[in-house]
């Protein structure tokens, strides 16, 4: 095979979607595939100042991650493009939060989040510390085997540390003293992520009791994929209880995604958790700003926001939309389905690690429970319980779902439907006997959501009990199933 054919195949191995671009290690995540990226990024960072401000370059503990790392440096340096390289490995928002500190053009991460071992990435983060909006993306990517300038001479690669600057940014955000003299007890589980040990540290400094599991680096992730929700978390599950810890905190494998888990071992899912801080944000903090949220997240946001006058964006699901929303609106908080939440005033970014530590002041702040919190909330907004399941099922079915779906169903599980909204999948409104027996009862619904890049089918559902979540799941299957027969 000839180098230029070797080149377009490479080429059209990279496809970058909302983040970046993401590969089986060693199948089409390969060094040469690295490359063509690296020299996609470099040409766009050429038009945006590149060899004046620099490129900053991080990478998580998935196998190969440094060495990755280093290949885009040396890319991106051969064009005179100077690079600030990680030290060591890194969390995705510290080096998002290096990229806006240092006044960085852009800067690129390899990870691959929160999916299996053996997935790998590249992801790109624009100058003001977030993903790229879908312009730069698009720009990137009309710039795909195209050949990277060579400069006349080399830019340097300076190693630099990115944790230390991020961390004392964190940490201004959270209330460390009452943390301190809160009597609170915390289990922290990292994943085998580029969090590990890092919340450890700051209660170690603090003398705050925790106990920390599967902090160590292991590229593996035995037994789980690095994503903070069931049944992954089902060791920090067991932690909690048997020390006897108030929460339990748990990030993902690039640390920008949070988990919980309550003081009774109850896992606490991400709409609970952006619940939580956005009362606490509204209530007792009082900062300004709007509230933006994903079209699969829970409606008790939209109760918190209007009960304190703040205007609320539903918009498509990604976080891409939550960073559009930032740089262009007067946004306080903003957050997906699947545990990314971010702050503006810190940076359009998910931050796990932040997350956790507004949960641990929260929590001091309040004198509660996390499990205390949830319930308080509860009762207030009235209840809202939610399932998630994902059908990895043939293009053909999951087709076909989403076309049945779209002629009209008159009801799941035995609830009509009363309004169907299609802002991304398909969410339909259900009429619920069991919320009319129960006080400001959540507003009952199940979204059928397919994936574009994969065989995959994802059923969404609130409702005001888990036994009518579970019973609309079922349903929901049981529709996708037979949409063939």
């Amino acid at each position: 095979m000839g180098t230029r054919e070797q080149e377009a195949m490479e080429a059209a191995a990279v496809k970058f979607g909302t983040d970046g671009w993401r590969g089986v290690i060693a199948s089409d995540f390969t060094f040469g595939n690295v490359r063509v990226a690296a020299a996609a990024i470099g040409n766009y960072l050429l038009r945006e100042g590149g060899p004046e401000k620099g490129a900053a370059i991080g990478y998580d503990t998935r196998f190969g991650s440094r060495l990755f790392a280093q290949a885009v440096a040396e890319v991106l340096a051969g064009a005179g493009i100077p690079v600030a390289l990680a030290r060591d490995i890194t969390p995705t928002p510290a080096l998002s939060y290096g990229v806006r500190a240092r006044g960085s053009a852009g800067g690129v991460m390899i990870t691959s989040s929160h999916n299996p071992f053996q997935w790998n990435g590249v992801k790109y983060k624009a100058s003001y510390g977030g993903s790229g909006r879908p312009a730069i993306i698009a720009a990137i990517e009309t710039e795909l085997g195209k050949p990277l300038p060579p400069s006349a001479q080399a830019a340097k690669i300076e190693e630099v540390d990115f944790l230390a600057p991020y961390l004392e940014a964190i940490c201004a955000f959270a209330n460390l003293e009452a943390i301190r003299t809160s009597g609170l007890k915390f289990a922290i589980d990292s994943m085998y992520g580029a969090g590990g040990g890092i919340l450890a540290a700051i209660f170690q400094k603090l003398g705050v009791e925790h106990t920390e599991i599967r902090g160590e680096r292991n590229p593996l992730f035995p037994g789980i994929n690095p994503e903070p929700i069931e049944p992954h978390i089902r060791a920090l599950q067991d932690a909690v209880v048997a020390h006897r810890c108030h929460a339990g905190f748990a990030t993902d494998g690039d640390a920008d995604r949070i988990g919980a888990v309550d003081e009774h071992g109850n896992f606490v899912d991400p709409h609970k958790i952006f619940s939580v801080l956005l009362a606490w944000l509204l209530h007792t903090r009082g900062w300004p700003g709007g509230v933006t949220r994903a079209f699969n997240t829970t409606g008790m946001l939209d109760r918190i926001a209007a009960k304190y006058g703040r205007k609320l964006w539903e918009h498509g699901i990604g976080f891409k939309y939550v960073c559009d929303l930032m740089l262009e609106q007067d946004i306080l908080i903003g957050g997906e389905e699947s545990g990314g939440i971010g702050i503006a005033r810190h940076l359009p970014e998910r931050d796990g690690l932040l997350n956790a530590l507004l949960l641990a002041t929260v929590m001091a702040e309040e004198k509660k429970t996390l499990g205390e919190l949830v319930e308080a909330l509860q009762e207030e907004y009235g209840e809202h319980q939610y399932g998630r399941i994902d059908l990895h099922i043939d293009d053909r079915l999951k087709n076909a779902t989403i076309a049945k779906a779209r002629a009209g169903v008159p009801e799941f599980a035995g609830m009509p439907v009363e309004r169907v909204s299609t802002l991304d999948g398909i969410k339909f409104f259900l009429k619920n006997p069991e919320a009319e027996t129960k006080p400001n009862a959540a507003e009952t619904w199940l979204l059928l959501r397919a994936s574009g890049t994969e065989p995959l089918l994802r059923i969404y559902a609130e409702s005001c009990s888990e036994a009518s979540v579970e019973k609309l799941l079922a349903a929901g299957k049981r529709f996708a199933m037979e949409s063939l027969a």
